[in-house]
């Protein structure tokens, strides 16, 4: 498709159904797997029909979500009411959701950041979500100025807290670089309060970070009740990462939430998401 814009407007989900193969279209009644999906894997499709994207995820066998869009008080254009019960009707629910929140932290000006994320974990309670994950975070330069982050994460996890929430950071590589001689991601999971910040580890970026995503697991245990699974393109692409170790160690360890996240492609999105979602369907280390 070399337009997929004007696909999208003009067939809508019924035609990105005709994409997938004909046994695909009867996956929730087949597969019993709590499978999620980041929806940032399909943004385009997102950004330009997200009503009947989703319909086409669904199609798909993906019951669990991830949310990637959160602006003004909605989500990829929806009020939070209406999304919860447009995905409830799809047998889909929302568990996680990324959230930038304010892109830089000045502590002077705390409060303003912290009604931001106040008026965002009010809007995921209503729409279901367990947890809020912050996607990615600028890399200071110092533990002093690593140490203002951490400590503001712990009050943005309070804040999800008292909503029911839990609230977590994702790591990309650049987390497992050392400042002060000290690996970032480490020090921000010893230097926040494991009752109120959680992490979301990216089992793809921690590995091309150069730490064993398995290792990693087990080293810091209970602080990763959520995981990305991802490969280098669509889940089981590569041959590099070994997920049936990945998910032993995870479950293992407690992990309540995993989501399929595909940033590249070695196939238009919408297949490299259903071939991602067949691996694992398939994959008998996953339950």
């Amino acid at each position: 498709m070399n337009n997929r814009r004007d696909f999208l407007k003009a067939t809508g989900a019924l035609a990105l159904s005709s994409l997938l193969k004909p046994s695909a279209l009867w996956a929730d009644t087949l597969a019993k797997k709590p499978i999620g999906l980041q929806l940032y894997s399909v943004r385009d499709a997102m950004r330009e029909d997200p009503q009947g994207t989703l319909q086409m995820v669904s199609s798909i066998g993906y019951r669990s979500l991830e949310t990637a869009n959160y602006a003004d008080g909605k989500v990829y254009g929806m009020d939070p009411v209406f999304f919860k019960k447009y995905i409830s009707d799809l047998g889909m629910r929302l568990r996680s959701a990324h959230l930038g929140g304010p892109r830089t932290y000045d502590p002077a000006k705390k409060e303003e950041a912290l009604d931001w994320w106040k008026k965002a974990a009010d809007d995921h309670k209503l729409m279901g979500a367990k947890y809020l994950i912050k996607p990615s975070m600028p890399i200071p330069t110092t533990l002093k100025e690593l140490d203002i982050w951490c400590n503001y994460y712990n009050e943005v996890g309070e804040i999800a807290q008292k909503t029911g929430l839990k609230f977590g950071f994702h790591n990309h590589a650049r987390e497992f670089e050392k400042i002060e001689g000290k690996v970032m991601m480490d020090y921000m999971i010893e230097n926040t309060d494991p009752k109120l910040v959680c992490f979301e580890l990216d089992v793809y970026w921690s590995q091309k970070g150069g730490q064993d995503p398995v290792a990693y697991i087990n080293k810091y245990g209970k602080r990763f009740p959520v995981l990305h699974i991802k490969d280098e393109e669509e889940i089981g692409a590569s041959g590099t990462m070994d997920f049936k170790s990945i998910f032993e160690a995870a479950y293992k360890n407690g992990m309540k939430e995993y989501f399929v996240e595909v940033e590249r492609y070695n196939f238009e999105p919408v297949i490299s998401v259903q071939k991602s979602y067949e691996f694992l369907n398939k994959a008998s280390y996953v339950r």
